[in-house]
């Protein structure tokens, strides 16, 4: 039963989010991604993960993970089974004090299991005038632990303008998701050289009024 009304809940969304965004997904120019991906992407959304999810065909929407926080998605029963039964997230807990596993072995175990991931290197949501806020780490350590798995960036434009900080009703408007050219990690590239090159790449995607603007790296 459980599983029936996860499947239901899904297919509201997933009309929800066409109907309120009109989102639509502009591919690289090999279309879709054809292999196992981390699709990585700005975040300045709570539902930035489910326009991702929203476009993606169905073959891969059925095999794509967010990674988000439990400290949010395990607050309420709703969110609970909005997060682990709707969307099988890979939930994080953010405070690390409070960790009973490492967050790259949680992902690393998810990419295992075959399934795709939808990632939030930034760690937080972007509440600044910046386009995109300084990486984290984890992507890097996340390339480090499967080398072989395509990283996708994917930029996200006018989420954050549906649904404004503060308001309840959201404001239709079209939303798209652009996807970018894969990239790995290379032979003997080292972190701050990388996590540069993925936001770049990230960076590459945002309409030209955001910018290209970014502060110095997070360590």
């Amino acid at each position: 039963m459980k599983a029936f009304m996860a499947d239901l809940f899904a297919g509201v969304v997933l009309l929800f989010a066409r109907a309120v965004t009109a989102v639509r997904a502009i591919w690289d120019e090999n279309g879709p991604p054809r292999r196992q991906s981390v699709y990585f992407a700005n975040h300045a959304s709570h539902g930035d993960f489910i326009l991702i999810w929203a476009v993606l065909p169905p073959r891969l929407r059925r095999r794509v993970r967010p990674v988000a926080g439990a400290d949010y998605w395990l607050k309420s029963p709703l969110r609970r089974f909005i997060g682990q039964d709707v969307f099988n997230a890979v939930l994080i807990q953010r405070v690390r004090e409070e960790r009973d596993n490492d967050p790259i072995e949680m992902m690393a175990e998810a990419l295992d299991e075959h399934a795709s991931l939808i990632f939030f290197p930034e760690g937080t949501r972007n509440q600044t005038d910046l386009p995109l806020l300084p990486f984290k780490t984890g992507l890097f350590h996340l390339a480090s632990a499967r080398p072989d798995v395509d990283l996708v960036p994917v930029w996200i434009a006018n989420l954050n303008r549906v649904m404004p900080k503060g308001e309840f009703v959201p404001v239709p408007l079209i939303c798209t998701t652009t996807f970018g050219p894969p990239l790995r990690l290379q032979a003997g590239e080292d972190k701050e050289a990388f996590i540069e090159r993925a936001q770049a790449a990230l960076l590459a995607l945002a309409p030209k009024a955001e910018g290209p603007k970014v502060e110095g790296n997070a360590q």
